[in-house]
């Protein structure tokens, strides 16, 4: 279980998180499902570094653009809209409930997901209403053994 201080690690009120119209839990095994797919859709990092650098400056003005991540709260991998502001937010890298943490919910849900487990939006509503209880609920030690979660530098949504 995640403990921390809940507005820290929240997003904040306009970031509800968005959705791809295209992706349907009928079409999973073409989309999301389909190796390769988020890399595929992903926006070029020369259209999310200045969205980020925005951010940044709006939000966390003297910060160190390095200690966020500009993260999916509906992840690409479960069908989050992949460059829409309201599914964009900087999440902490470090420190309790970071983006590392989120990143080990994004991948279970997409198991999950794509072993019909769990449905397509049951697993965003999950994550887009607290992630946190999603990660409690989700990314039990059995399901990130089953899944064999590795954090690699640089992962993320």
């Amino acid at each position: 279980m995640l403990r921390m201080d809940r507005a820290d690690i929240l997003p904040p009120p306009e970031t509800p998180g968005a959705l791809d119209p295209s992706v349907t839990q009928a079409n999973i095994d073409q989309t999301i499902c389909r190796p390769g797919y988020a890399r595929a859709v992903r926006p070029a990092y020369a259209v999310t570094a200045p969205f980020k650098r925005r951010l940044m400056a709006e939000q966390r003005p003297g910060e160190r653009l390095a200690d966020y991540e500009l993260d999916h709260l509906i992840p690409i991998s479960i069908g989050g809209a992949p460059f829409d502001a309201r599914d964009l937010w900087l999440q902490p890298r470090f420190g309790q409930a970071n983006a590392g943490d989120k990143n080990v919910l994004d991948y279970v849900l997409w198991r999950l997901v794509c072993e019909r487990r769990v449905p397509l939006r049951v697993a965003q509503r999950a994550i887009s209403s607290d992630w946190t209880e999603a990660y409690a609920r989700y990314a039990t030690p059995e399901n990130i053994a089953r899944y064999h979660f590795r954090r690699r530098e640089g992962d993320g949504d």
